[in-house]
């Protein structure tokens, strides 16, 4: 009995360090959007996360909303300097989050300030 306990533990162990590797490294996608940033902010009750919108029409009808791990320094500081700026980003999607790591399943890796097509001067 006790050693039938033993192994149920660690088989449970083990699946769920699995699941939660599987959800953290594989990523479900990888891509670029563009858009005019409008809401940067930190945010949460128990644990915070940086999470972010990113308009993607003239009217704001596409928001693109995301998050950034906070391993992830430059970006976020960025994505600071950035607020309400055309910028583009890089970012991972996963099949799913934890809510330690964000409220979005898009995670922002990389970010640079474009210049906005609906304003060409």
């Amino acid at each position: 009995m006790k050693k039938a306990l033993v192994l149920g533990l660690t088989f449970l162990l083990i699946a769920i360090a699995a699941f939660y590797a599987f959800i953290y490294f594989v990523p479900y996608s990888q891509g670029y959007r563009s858009g005019e940033l409008i809401k940067f902010s930190s945010r949460g009750v128990l644990t915070k996360t940086w999470e972010g919108e990113i308009s993607q029409g003239i009217s704001g009808a596409q928001i693109f909303s995301f998050s950034v791990l906070d391993k992830e320094k430059e970006v976020i500081q960025k994505l600071k300097d950035y607020q309400g700026k055309y910028v583009k980003v890089t970012y991972v999607e996963r099949y799913a989050t934890f809510f330690w790591l964000g409220d979005s399943n898009y995670f922002i890796t990389e970010v640079v300030e474009e210049k906005s097509p609906h304003f060409n001067k």
